[in-house]
């Protein structure tokens, strides 16, 4: 066994929760304390630690527990009450931003024709678009007081929903990026893959309503939940040539409407909290260096964040607007589905490790989120004051 692995584990997590801690005091996403972190340790600055296979490996189990833990969090009730009108405005803000950004990258590296490796690229920076991460805007939504109002309700169903179609996207886009693949055969085993999920999905979930009736709050549930992530995990890559992370969301979502799925969520959040989660961000930083950033590249990254918020205002916006909502409330749709997060890193780690993108796009996606995080609140408040000095009687 090579030690060296240790000391780099123990940099890491020191240096990750550091920078996250920073980043929580400055009120940005902790995420990107680490993403910090892993950049000033890794070749971009101080290089003290190395990206690895064991680092890469462990990285690969911290994006899966995240993921699994998003789909725990999942709230099937609320997506079926909020129906047709999140469905709407959650695949707006799909499609304009999958738009926007493969013709943003295709407009500063050459328009490719269909089917060709470098149009899943571009194509691949859309999805990456797509992504939504609400978790700033419910904070800034309940310190208003309008978390619970229906724009507040209809702003969080959305984003559920809009992840879940990203992560579908997502698994067509892999699946096409080998150009000998057959799009038949990659769209009937993507197909077949969810309904397996779903009616073996449907038995699980009644074995482990069982096993929560019977043994509720013990730590055999988490564990067998743990399992049931890794065993999707591995059967959608290994036998469906689906992304290991679709298994994952399914798996939580296939548990998250059992009594004790908070507390499989909050024994995953142990994992992720100690280990898993700061090595995966951290890694991100790791893989980036900075240093190969030239002119070219700092302008796509603003235009790519412009691009990633502009798009989703638009989308999210435009789709309000048809289910009847005032301009008003259109606008703070599209502003509180502008935020983006884990996701879209998550999704960004996957094209990595694919190799549809490169290691130099991930400066351009931790801009989208830092700007996002502290945009969206301000634009938000403002909205809402906008509101309440235009209903005070003159």
């Amino acid at each position: 066994m090579d030690y060296s692995i240790l000391r780099d584990l123990a940099i890491i997590i020191i240096f990750a929760k550091l920078f996250g801690l920073v980043a929580r005091r400055v009120k940005a996403p902790q995420v990107v304390g680490e993403i910090v972190a892993g950049l000033i340790i890794g070749p971009s600055l101080l290089h003290l630690v190395d990206q690895t296979e064991f680092i890469a490996q462990l990285a690969e189990i911290g994006v899966i527990l995240l993921m699994f833990s998003a789909g725990l969090e999942t709230n099937l009730k609320d997506l079926l009450k909020t129906g047709f009108k999140a469905l709407l405005i959650a695949c707006a803000g799909v499609f304009v931003p999958l738009v926007g950004g493969t013709v943003l990258y295709m407009f500063f590296y050459g328009f490719s024709k269909l089917g060709t490796p470098e149009f899943y690229t571009a194509l691949f920076v859309g999805v990456i678009l797509t992504a939504t991460s609400v978790s700033i805007t419910v904070q800034t939504l309940r310190e208003l007081g309008k978390l619970k109002g229906e724009i507040g309700q209809t702003i969080m169903s959305a984003a559920i929903i809009d992840d879940v179609i990203g992560i579908i996207v997502l698994t067509f886009v892999i699946g096409f990026k080998n150009p000998d693949s057959n799009p038949g055969k990659v769209v009937l085993s993507t197909v077949l893959f969810f309904v397996l999920a779903i009616v073996v999905g449907a038995v699980i979930y009644k074995i482990f309503k069982l096993f929560d009736m019977k043994y509720p709050h013990t730590r055999r549930i988490p564990i067998m939940g743990l399992a049931l992530c890794f065993f999707f995990s591995y059967i959608a890559e290994t036998y469906f040539g689906i992304a290991d992370i679709t298994g994952a969301y399914v798996a939580g979502v296939v548990l998250c409407s059992i009594k004790d799925s908070s507390y499989i969520a909050e024994k995953m959040d142990t994992n992720s909290y100690m280990l898993f989660g700061p090595v995966f961000f951290a890694s991100i930083g790791l893989k980036t260096n900075l240093t190969d950033i030239n002119g070219s590249l700092i302008l796509f990254c603003i235009c790519f964040v412009i691009v990633g918020l502009v798009c989703k205002i638009i989308g999210c916006g435009l789709a309000g607007k048809l289910c009847r909502y005032s301009w008003a409330d259109s606008l703070k749709i599209g502003v509180g589905m502008m935020t983006r997060g884990e996701v879209a890193l998550i999704v960004s780690q996957k094209g990595l490790s694919v190799g549809m993108i490169g290691s130099e796009y991930f400066a351009a996606v931790i801009l989208l989120i830092v700007v996002s995080s502290i945009s969206t609140p301000i634009l938000l408040k403002a909205l809402y004051a906008a509101d309440d000095r235009r209903k005070i009687p003159a």
